[in-house]
């Protein structure tokens, strides 16, 4: 008896194409008819108006389904916007950085051809724990003294040993292509991974001796390097490149063909690649099979193997074992003999030599193909008009008089009247229909991942059909595609919302989410959250090529300009990573045109809190804004007792600036130009949270203002932030305000994060160090039953402000610290430090912020010299980082109404200053 599938499976086409069926519309629509009418309207057959109405109507229906259904390709081909920039191609989005020994092995056999292979071998250091004295060192001597007792040994795990086999160059070839490997590995670096040594592959000779019989017609110089050659790829095995097509012809899918990173002279397949690992034996059995093998040998007479320095006196050995880390080569003391029948045959060795180059060059040449052609292509669609509509009246009898012949002139008014009127409740349904096609046609645009669409609504003007002016008014008539969106859709069209779904459905499409962070953005920015995720989701799609392939990748200290370790774009996948899935703000990057994150100095970003009257009693503060260019752009207007209210106060205009869109400026300046332009005197006009005023000068200028007492000119709160700009015309200042627009929500951002690797702390032994070059150690972690103490080995510090809008509410910093720990690779340990104070908040001895980007700057600035000066401060600071929490007052278990924000919660609060 078969087993039942108990497995429920959502099929892949859930399509019933019923959109195409003209049978089933019909008969559908004549239920509905019959549901709604029955009583009235019994007569169904065709001759029937209503019935021809339907099915005309049913007719335009298929229309649009048999458009719907075109291939893909079509209805995304279009003049304005190639296939190729709606989508990643596969060599963008498929393939990843280097994460397993066969895609680092890949990328570096990829430098150069003289490179033949290369391997990854794992090693350690050793780290002595000084349990007594809670000290560890790479040197158990500087423990001298101290009881064996209480030494403990662990080991520095994520380093690695790469050892190379080149091909026949000279020293100084094979010393630049070690510097080019170890720039590759540190390009490519794994978070946590490091290298310490690049060694050739040692060679153990050995020798062959064969006597062997040819076919009467072979040529023993090409028969003898052949041989050799031969011989040569089964001692020392190489890689082959393929081209895309060879690789499909092997049978593999392009998900496959593009696993790992990558190359550029082609594709490596993986298991050829694992199969070519350095011999451990060499078989006497392995070497004849490979002999008799080639054509035009007949039989071998006599065959001898050992190791070079033993063929002579030892004679042959069936299997010969090899050392680990080296790879068995032919010595000199190696011999092939032939003959043809009974008489030997002599082979002229400049010709052996002169074949058995051409057969290398040969290989070589072939593999010069694998780089052709690597891209797999996006299927090209034909470019179609799916948008094209005509009006349905064209597709009634013509004795319904509303086609393009129309009626007679000898029609009676009435008569006439009654066509108008059949085509005024037809064009209800045109219209709908004509918006469909229309927004067929725009899928290219909503669906692409660089789609900045404004309307995600469209419709087009009705154009064929017969005596239309004289049914719709002016407006209509007059109206472009755009206007003509705003009068049929505009109240319908909740952009930011359809839009933050299209993106939604994209993103699942890459199996990622946003939900949640949308949940609390929307607690913490209301309505205007939406737009805000909206970017958000955007720069993230846009980024998700390096956000997805990079995401478990280190940074590049090697050998590295000062500019690109500070200030810079040179920064670990996994920060990047963060950053896009909790909306933290990058910069543009000049190179690539998309958005990114950068280390860089957060403490003084775009804020400054001062004292606007230095050395008064009491202290009084304020805030107020910079642009990118240390421009002030807006500040506070009045001065505050206390660092947090003047913090809070800041935000809070912040976020009544995010309240407004440009469109609501955009239509507010349009009546004001009217105005201006109909001689209207100006008025003081408030924009949502903006008021444009205009000064006794006839200067115009803006400021920020709180909704709730808009209405109350004489209230101080009423205004709560200005900018002191006077502007010549409305138009400068209706620039202005959307530049202060656009600024604060695509440039703005006070957050960041920064990521150490605690393996680029491991100091250098051989200089003379002290015990300020070793991260710190608790003892109670020596106790019986714990681990080795081990501050190095995969682990990590995340540090982040602690002071900011975000990541100062609890709830977003527990959403943060959870998408953080699962982004950490599942074998690294993540510490996570919310930490800081703005510069000028405090002094500067006290802020850990400040003095932690400070010493890591000094750091990177020493690692990339191979210097460690700045060791010791960088570990101070790091070690000392301590996270800050929102200070609160205890929360009053009696009273059952109290308001619980800002109060201390049990597991939800800490002691803080923020």
């Amino acid at each position: 008896m078969s087993a039942i599938n108990q497995h429920i499976s959502i099929p892949k086409n859930v399509s019933s194409n019923d959109d195409m069926s003209f049978d089933f519309l019909r008969k559908k629509g004549i239920e509905y008819i019959e549901s709604l009418g029955s009583q009235f309207w019994t007569d169904y057959n065709t001759h029937d108006p209503g019935i021809t109405i339907l099915e005309v109507l049913c007719y335009a229906i298929t229309d649009l389904g048999m458009r719907i259904n075109l291939p893909i390709e079509d209805l995304l081909s279009n003049n304005s916007t190639p296939v190729e920039e709606q989508f990643f191609a596969a060599s963008e989005i498929l393939p990843m950085q280097a994460v397993t020994a066969p895609d680092y092995r890949k990328i570096l056999i990829d430098i150069d051809p003289n490179i033949k292979n290369c391997w990854l071998q794992k090693t350690t250091k050793n780290l002595f724990v000084n349990c007594k004295e809670a000290k560890i060192s790479l040197k158990k001597e500087d423990f001298t003294g101290t009881p064996d007792i209480f030494i403990k040994e662990s080991k520095i795990k994520g380093y690695y040993n790469i050892l190379v086999d080149f091909e026949e160059i000279t020293v100084a070839e094979k010393n630049l292509l070690k510097t080019k490997i170890s720039e590759k590995f540190h390009a490519n670096r794994n978070l946590c991974e490091d290298i310490l040594e690049i060694k050739e592959i040692e060679i153990q000779p050995i020798a062959v001796c064969a006597l062997i019989e040819l076919e009467p017609e072979a040529n023993e110089e090409y028969i003898h390097a052949l041989i050799t050659f031969e011989l040569e790829k089964y001692l020392s095995p190489g890689v082959t490149y393929y081209s895309l097509a060879e690789m499909f012809e092997k049978g593999y899918s392009s998900d496959e063909i593009f696993e790992g990173p990558l190359l550029e002279r082609g594709f490596i397949d993986t298991a050829e690649l694992e199969n070519s690992s350095l011999r451990t034996e060499v078989r006497l059995s392995d070497i004849m099979q490979i002999i008799m093998n080639i054509q035009g040998v007949s039989v071998i007479k006599d065959i001898a193997l050992n190791n070079c320095e033993a063929i002579e006196t030892e004679g042959s050995v069936w299997n010969i074992c090899i050392p680990a880390n080296k790879k068995p080569s032919l010595c000199q003391k190696s011999t092939l003999n032939f003959s043809k029948g009974v008489l030997p045959v002599t082979v002229n060795k400049v010709k052996a030599k002169k074949y058995l180059e051409e057969l290398k060059e040969d290989l070589a040449y072939s593999q010069l193909n694998a780089a052709k052609n690597k891209e797999l292509s996006i299927p090209q669609g034909k470019i179609t008009a799916s948008d094209f509509y005509t009006s349905i009246t064209n597709n009634f009898p013509e004795n319904y008089g509303i086609g393009e012949i129309g009626l007679s002139e000898s029609a009676s008014e009435e008569r006439k009247a009654k066509a108008k009127q059949l085509k005024g409740y037809l064009l209800f349904f045109d219209q709908i229909l004509a918006s469909y096609f229309k927004h067929l046609s725009t899928v290219k645009e909503l669906l692409s991942i660089n789609g900045d669409k404004e309307t995600t609504y469209f419709t087009q003007a009705i154009k064929d059909m017969t005596g239309f002016e004289e049914i719709v008014n002016e407006t209509y008539l007059s109206a472009n595609e755009k206007k003509l969106n705003e009068l049929l859709f505009s109240d319908l069209d909740d952009s930011v919302k359809r839009q933050n779904q299209i993106k939604d459905h994209l993103i699942a499409r890459f199996a990622e989410r946003f939900a949640e962070y949308a949940f609390l953005m929307k607690s913490l920015y209301g309505a205007s959250s939406d737009e805000i995720v909206l970017q958000n989701k955007s720069e993230f799609l846009i980024n998700y090529d390096t956000i997805s392939g990079k995401r478990g990748s280190g940074f590049n200290y090697f050998n590295q300009p000062i500019s690109n370790l500070w200030n810079t774009f040179n920064v670990t996948g996994l920060e990047n990573r963060i950053a896009g899935l909790l909306g933290i703000k990058g910069d543009k990057n000049p190179v690539t045109g998309k958005r990114g994150i950068k280390r860089k100095d957060i403490s003084g970003l775009f804020v400054q809190l001062y004292d606007p009257s230095p050395g008064v009693i009491p202290n009084l503060f304020r805030w107020r804004i910079r642009n990118n260019a240390s421009e002030i752009i807006l500040t506070a207007t009045e001065d505050y007792e206390n660092q947090l209210t003047a913090i809070k106060e800041m935000y809070f205009s912040i976020l009544k600036i995010y309240e407004t869109s440009e469109k609501q400026i955009e239509q507010a300046f349009k009546k004001l130009l009217e105005n201006r332009d109909n001689a209207i005197p100006f008025k003081d006009t408030v924009i949502n949270t903006f008021e444009v005023i205009e000064s006794d000068t006839h200067q115009y200028s803006f400021h920020i203002v709180n909704p709730e007492f808009v209405d109350d000119i004489s209230n101080p709160d009423r205004i709560i932030a200005r900018q002191y700009e006077l502007y010549a015309t409305l138009e400068e200042v209706k620039t202005a305000m959307l530049d202060l627009l656009i600024f604060f929500k695509e440039e703005f951002s006070d957050e960041g994060v920064f990521l150490v690797e605690h393996i680029l702390l491991v100091p250098n032994p051989n200089e003379v160090i002290d015990a300020s070059y070793y991260m710190p150690i608790c003892a109670d972690d020596c106790s019986d039953g714990c681990c080795i103490p081990n501050p190095y080995s995969f682990k990590i510090s995340v540090v982040l402000p602690g002071y900011t809008y975000r990541f100062a509410d609890v709830d977003f910093r527990n959403f943060a610290e959870d998408v953080i720990r699962q982004e950490i690779p599942s074998h690294i340990l993540g510490k996570i430090c919310w930490i800081g104070y703005r510069k000028d908040q405090i002094t500067p001895k006290d802020n850990d912020l400040l003095d932690f980007e400070e010493d890591f700057k000094k750091f990177l600035t020493d690692k990339t010299q191979n210097k460690q000066d700045a060791l010791p401060e960088f570990i101070r600071s790091l070690s000392k980082l301590n996270s800050v929490y929102p200070t609160g007052t205890l929360y009053n278990c009696v009273d059952e109404e109290e308001d619980i924000s800002g109060k201390i919660v049990l597991g939800r609060t800490n002691l803080g200053t923020i």
